[in-house]
């Protein structure tokens, strides 16, 4: 009986408490249930067990940090180099006065329930972000009139020469879905604050905005969440629907009828033919308006069996950043 043969990066990576498997299938791990494999996968045990990996990893090795993958879309090809799946090691909330603090494989519900518990009020908006801690740190993430900048009080990040800092929002220069944190560091925890509030009225609006997120999002779907950025004074979904999108289909995607800045995977699509209906909505939407959507759902890995046509400079790919996981997650759903 022959055996595998062992993968040539696994075998140039330091030694580590976690795991490291080569070849997983990230298919498994996103939401749109698509793309190809890493070709390693590391779910590191602890914040010591990353920094000391980020310490002793080869220079060339490109990292790729990835959450629950809810606003995510890994490319048919897979991904190069390492992808760190942060888990239990990276979640743990508390809740004290008016803080929590948590880790950034938290679930943004998990820290918005346990807020609710401890009679904080605030953190709400967080229950309608279906996405972790990590990603809405990168990306600012956002809905229902709050963002994560208006409650951080600060964030913890390891940077790739794995030194832990403690960050303010200041630091991070937040902007519309959007924080000036270089790529290539790695959130793992933050302390929130909001304020004193009565549990039943906290709980009352978490169930306002469960509803609301039932009747205007496909949210039993297998879809990445808002797929484009809201322009200035505008709505990306009222550009598409106008644009005469709403509907559209390519292979096994689909724009959502219920909310058409939603892109769903009907059964059989792949990730090539989702970003590729994703640009001709986009192309679309600029011949009809004149304003160029700026992607929200991150785009990670290789193409595979098809060149997407249309890409610009500016809606390029985020292949080979760190954090695409930290940035994945965090999708506001206006």
């Amino acid at each position: 009986m022959m055996c595998p043969t062992p993968s040539p990066l696994l075998q140039r990576l330091p030694p580590v408490r976690g795991r490291l498997s080569a070849g997983a299938d990230l298919s498994k791990l996103t939401w749109f249930r698509v793309g190809g494999p890493a070709e390693v996968l590391f779910k590191p045990a602890d914040k010591d067990d990353l920094a000391e990996f980020l310490r002793r990893k080869p220079a060339d090795v490109p990292v790729t940090i990835m959450g629950v993958a809810s606003n995510l879309l890994v490319r048919d090809g897979g991904i190069d180099g390492v992808t760190i799946k942060l888990g239990a090691g990276f979640a743990g909330i508390t809740a004290a006065g008016t803080e929590v603090h948590c880790g950034a494989a938290d679930l943004d519900m998990n820290v918005a329930t346990a807020a609710q518990k401890a009679g904080i009020a605030g953190l709400e908006f967080l229950s309608g972000i279906p996405g972790t801690i990590g990603g809405a740190l990168r990306m600012n993430a956002g809905a229902y009139g709050t963002e994560t900048k208006d409650v951080l009080v600060w964030a913890e990040a390891i940077d790739p020469q794995g030194t832990l800092h403690r960050l303010t929002p200041d630091d991070l220069g937040y902007a519309y879905r959007h924080s000036n944190l270089p790529a290539d560091w790695v959130f793992v925890g933050a302390c929130l604050r909001g304020t004193p509030g009565e549990p039943e009225e906290i709980a009352r609006r978490m169930a306002e905005i469960k509803q609301q997120r039932g009747e205007t999002q496909p949210i039993h779907s297998r879809t990445g969440g808002s797929t484009f950025k809201n322009p200035a004074g505008r709505k990306a979904w009222q550009l598409i629907d106008g644009a005469g999108c709403r509907g559209l289909r390519r292979g096994g995607a689909m724009v959502s009828e219920q909310h058409c800045n939603f892109l769903i995977n009907e059964g059989g699509a792949s990730a090539a033919d989702l970003e590729g209906l994703a640009e001709t909505v986009r192309q679309t939407v600029l011949a009809k308006s004149g304003i160029d959507l700026e992607w929200e759902i991150k785009r990670i890995g290789r193409p595979d069996r098809v060149a997407i046509a249309g890409m610009s400079s500016k809606n390029g790919s985020n292949n080979a950043g760190t954090n695409g996981g930290n940035t994945d997650e965090g999708g506001t759903h206006d």
